[in-house]
């Protein structure tokens, strides 16, 4: 039986065998096991220095203040608490986000809309990108916080956060930024930007699931109402008891990250080539990524006059998404694609490609291949039909 292989990346990736490893060290009686919290014995000191070893690897990635890492249940819990947490302490009501966010923060927004708070959903244009001139003409006296993420989930595409930074800075205005697919892939110095807010989730960078971080800059003097109550642990913005394990393993790959995430990127880049000379000898494909504003390890792509359900399943031996795997359950077009512009039946018939650490090119070669012959063979029998 062949294996099947994985280009679902963006989904999430499996933790790195380095990172499993030293999370081994820190669960048994053998090893690290004590509560971080825990001051009185040197059980809790070793399990608190590697928290706090683990938040400089994090901060040193983000050029931050370890005092500015807040460890979280993952990135839509950050989305959460920077979102609610602000909307609880502002006397202002007025959000603006984009049509083609993460669930995480369309679902916040819309909760929030139900309590009484105004938002305003930015179209981005056919590539999946929003400008700061449209945040300065969505702005109001009323708005208190900017939320867009830094690279689209579906399709890579990359928005000028150093610009909206800006423009938010200057106008007083909080800026949040969901990095679950930027980072440790692209930079993002924070120092230099000057973003308030920064989501990051572990398991997009071979770390584990269950454990992220809201970047929280200390110069910005934001107030945040915590979600969770019961230790004030976290700086009091998320109480429980911290798992030691989860902890280290995030700091290891962010540190793998901060190490090899530009040998990754240079080898993205070689295989989106690989890929796309297959893909462009298909005819009536439409390439929905912008490669000149995307990350090179998300590519998605519609096959007109093919299903993408269909589609998948007729390849043999390969994992693939049709849309993010947040929205999995919902069997119908990708919001993302229909939110640039896409009809639904290009939407329909779209896959979304994503790469990772243990791709290989000679599997690159073979997806590619496989995808050009299924989609032929599937057209071919609804002209017989």
């Amino acid at each position: 039986m062949n294996q099947t292989i994985y280009m679902d990346y963006a989904a999430t990736t499996p933790i790195d065998r380095r990172v499993a490893k030293l999370m081994s060290r820190y669960m048994d009686i053998e090893g690290v096991f004590g509560n971080p919290a825990s001051r009185t014995h040197e059980f809790g000191w070793q399990a608190e220095e590697a928290v706090e070893n683990a938040r400089v690897q994090v901060a040193k990635v983000l050029n931050a203040d370890p005092r500015e890492i807040v460890w979280t249940s993952g990135a839509t819990e950050s989305d959460n608490l920077a979102i609610k947490g602000l909307a609880e302490k502002t006397d202002k009501n007025h959000i603006i986000t984009s049509k083609i966010e993460h669930k995480a923060v369309l679902d916040t927004c819309h909760f929030l809309e139900e309590k009484g708070f105004r938002v305003t959903y930015l179209q981005p244009d056919s590539k999946g990108c929003c400008s700061a001139e449209q945040v300065e003409r969505a702005l109001t006296e009323d708005t208190f916080i900017v939320s867009l993420m830094h690279v689209n989930n579906e399709l890579g595409s990359v928005n000028n956060i150093a610009n909206i930074a800006k423009l938010c800075s200057d106008q007083g205005v909080f800026f949040h930024v969901d990095a679950a697919q930027s980072f440790g892939k692209i930079p993002i110095d924070v120092r230099k930007l000057g973003i308030d807010m920064i989501s990051i989730s572990a398991h997009k960078i071979y770390g584990p699931k269950g454990i992220g971080v809201l970047f929280v800059n200390r110069d910005s003097n934001i107030g945040l109402q915590p979600m969770i109550h019961g230790g004030g642990h976290e700086f009091g913005m998320r109480s429980g008891t911290l798992a030691t394990h989860q902890i280290v393993g995030i700091g290891e790959a962010a540190e793998l990250m901060f190490q090899e995430g530009e040998k990754d990127f240079e080898d993205h880049l070689r295989f989106r080539e690989i890929l796309l000379s297959s893909l462009n000898q298909i005819p009536d494909i439409q390439i929905n990524s912008d490669f000149e504003k995307s990350i090179p390890s998300i590519i998605n792509v519609s096959f007109a006059y093919v299903n993408g359900e269909t589609l998948m399943s007729a390849l043999d031996n390969v994992a693939l998404s049709s849309g993010s795997a947040c929205n999995s359950e919902l069997v119908e077009p990708s919001y993302v694609l229909k939110g640039i512009g896409l009809s639904d039946e290009l939407a329909d018939s779209a896959l979304r490609f994503s790469f990772g650490r243990y791709t290989k090119e000679k599997d690159v070669q073979a997806v590619g291949s496989q995808v050009a012959k299924v989609v032929g063979a599937l057209r071919s029998s609804q002209v017989e039909v």
